[in-house]
């Protein structure tokens, strides 16, 4: 056996298989869901991405991974657009809630304004910041 630090695509694309019929083993049939991976995307008229959301899906329940909208059109209402459209699928998809992880110089207002709560915080992380698990109900 041998123990080696690397980056392959391929065999993370594997532990992560791996892992999930690991769990999926282990919970009952009602529970298990699709792994399903989800974006919205915010283009403008010429066709270039200026932001979007991307999550993903499993066992009932949404987790948002990344969220960006340029800054030229920020504070224009496509962050809600964006979150909007995410949150609709989710509740058509029966996900019983979504989750997320944002930092203290990023958007936790934003989230807290749209109706999410916070359940964790690790302070100081990275140093002078926090970061802070959020999640809404369905």
């Amino acid at each position: 056996m041998e123990i080696v630090q690397q980056w392959n695509q391929d065999d993370s694309d594997l532990i992560r298989k791996k892992m999930i019929e690991h769990n999926m083993e282990h919970l009952p049939d009602k529970l298990k869901t699709p792994n399903e991976s989800i974006s919205f995307v915010l283009k403008d008229d010429t066709g270039t991405l200026i932001g979007g959301i991307t999550a993903n899906m499993f066992w009932h329940h949404m987790h948002i991974d990344f969220f960006w909208v340029d800054k030229k059109v920020r504070a224009k209402g496509y962050g809600t657009q964006l979150i909007e459209k995410l949150e609709q699928l989710a509740i058509e998809k029966h996900c019983r809630f979504i989750s997320l992880d944002t930092f203290s110089f990023q958007a936790p207002e934003f989230y807290k304004k749209k109706g999410y709560e916070v359940f964790g915080t690790i302070e100081d992380h990275p140093k002078g910041f926090n970061q802070y698990f959020l999640h809404k109900r369905l």
